[in-house]
């Protein structure tokens, strides 16, 4: 069976690695990489330190406000799936490129299947949750993580091709914390001690470029004396820029980097004392590393928060004060994403069900 990957951006990359794999042992599978990541530390440090084959294709879509980035996507989408004419494609998440690649399969009558399906912050605003709702009604094959997207997709008349796998995040999560342990030396680079620091990214457009929003957050970020490790977002540093905040991050508590490799990053998260974020990818790694987490946003990954393991403060910076300060969980955790399989069920699914639908 030929089947096509499409992904764009870091998170997808993660996801697609161990997927990859499965895929290869018995399909031909094509991968299409849209460019809406491009920067080296965003895209191409994280296939070669994931051991991802290089893309078949990469469409260079680059930036862009939502309409254009889409509008190519879906163009370049297209060419590529008429020349190939695979049996399938497969989308991850909730981008622009998930949806553009979802809209092109089902409009040239393949088939499409949608890992992370059924994932929920019941916000409109944010085009995350429109990608995902559209391309959950468009796909023919939906692979939850987590029993609540199964529930949600249910809410919304979806159960027809419903498979509940697991996080494909936590299969690769689980082979490269192994590997980062004996290859990243980044806690010596940045001369940190265990449990001695904290983490935070911030990259999402609701708090990038709304500039009340991301003054009060370094404004909570910097009201403790904590080292609180930065790894920067080529948009957030513009912004910090153009809100004149950047001197006061530069001249605080926080440890600036450059955006960091899958393998640095998370040997970061796993000796964090807590992880501030606005990044749904970073929230379930939290989790998975049992390190207390706290969200800058609304979140679609509810289980963390029922759980005790993430406090959602959005932008309030006396919130964030308190807990980096105060927040403590206290329940034990569940077994939330699965087992660490969810690629192979995913690859079982195919060879089985894909001929039946």
């Amino acid at each position: 069976m030929k089947i096509v990957s499409i992904v764009g951006t870091r998170p997808q990359f993660i996801k697609l690695s161990p997927l990859s794999k499965e895929l290869r042992k018995k399909h031909n599978e094509i991968i299409v990489h849209t460019g809406q990541h491009y920067d080296y530390n965003l895209s191409k440090l994280f296939f070669e330190e994931l051991e991802i084959p290089k893309p078949d294709y990469n469409l260079e879509v680059g930036s862009g406000n939502h309409g254009k980035q889409t509008g190519l996507m879906l163009i370049r989408i297209e060419e590529v799936l008429k020349k190939e004419n695979p049996d399938l494609i497969i989308v991850f998440g909730d981008t622009n490129s998930t949806l553009a690649g979802a809209l092109a399969a089902t409009k040239l009558h393949i088939k499409v299947a949608h890992v992370e399906a059924g994932m929920r912050n019941f916000d409109r605003n944010k085009p995350e949750e429109v990608n995902r709702i559209l391309t959950d009604h468009i796909a023919d094959l939906l692979f939850t993580p987590t029993e609540a997207a199964v529930i949600n997709l249910k809410n919304e008349g979806i159960s027809r091709g419903v498979f509940a796998v697991g996080d494909v995040t936590y299969d690769a999560f689980e082979k490269n914390l192994k590997v980062a342990e004996s290859k990243s030396n980044i806690l010596q680079k940045l001369s940190l001690n265990h449990k001695e620091y904290i983490i935070s990214t911030i990259h999402k457009q609701k708090n990038t470029n709304n500039k009340d929003r991301l003054t009060n957050i370094i404004n909570g970020l910097t009201s403790i004396h904590d080292k609180i490790v930065f790894p920067i977002h080529p948009r957030t540093k513009k912004f910090l820029k153009t809100y004149k905040i950047w001197d006061t991050v530069v001249n605080s508590n926080i440890i600036l980097t450059e955006p960091l490799g899958y393998l640095d990053f998370i040997k970061l998260m796993k000796y964090s004392k807590k992880i501030i974020t606005d990044s749904g990818g970073i929230q379930r790694e939290a989790y998975i590393l049992k390190v207390p987490c706290i969200t800058l946003r609304e979140t679609e990954w509810v289980e963390t928060v029922r759980d005790g393991w993430n406090i959602i403060v959005d932008t309030d910076a006396r919130a964030i004060n308190n807990a980096i300060l105060n927040f403590i969980p206290q329940k034990k955790q569940n077994k939330i994403f699965g087992r660490g399989d969810a690629c192979r069920k995913i690859s079982l699914i195919l060879n089985n069900v894909l001929k039946k639908i």
